[in-house]
């Protein structure tokens, strides 16, 4: 008994992969178009029923003194020292609980007072507490 010998193939007949991918091809071109695209139900915005609060502006002038503005009051502003400046503040967020609070300082200040302020009003809890900076 003759066993024959195998010989070793390097060639890969791709006839017949060529007429299934024509084939798929013509598929999705024939069904591509009567698919019928889903239509989404988005979200629609209204108009809020509060506009939105107007901040309180503590503001570091060159010396030091801190100055409140409410802008709500039509910037009505108020000479206050630190301890004041948290009392006065938490009136304000006690009666409209959004209010936020922006520090506005000198730009000849050391950055060490307005991290001083934000201190102050961290430590009491006082919400949104923000910076504020002059655009270019």
């Amino acid at each position: 008994m003759r066993r024959s010998k195998r010989r070793l193939m390097n060639e890969i007949n791709v006839v017949p992969y060529i007429d299934v991918m024509l084939v798929l091809l013509i598929i999705f071109m024939i069904t591509a178009p009567l698919v019928n695209s889903g239509q989404i139900e988005l979200p629609q915005l209204g108009k809020s029923l509060k506009p939105p609060v107007e901040p309180l502006e503590v503001i570091i002038k060159a010396d030091t003194s801190l100055t409140l503005r409410d802008h709500a009051l039509k910037g009505t502003e108020q000479k206050v020292n630190r301890i004041e400046l948290v009392e006065a503040i938490k009136q304000k967020q006690a009666r409209n609980n959004d209010q936020p609070v922006v520090i506005a300082a000198d730009k000849s200040i050391r950055y060490e007072e307005v991290i001083k302020v934000m201190d102050i009003l961290q430590k009491q809890q006082v919400k949104k507490v923000g910076l504020l900076a002059k655009q270019k």
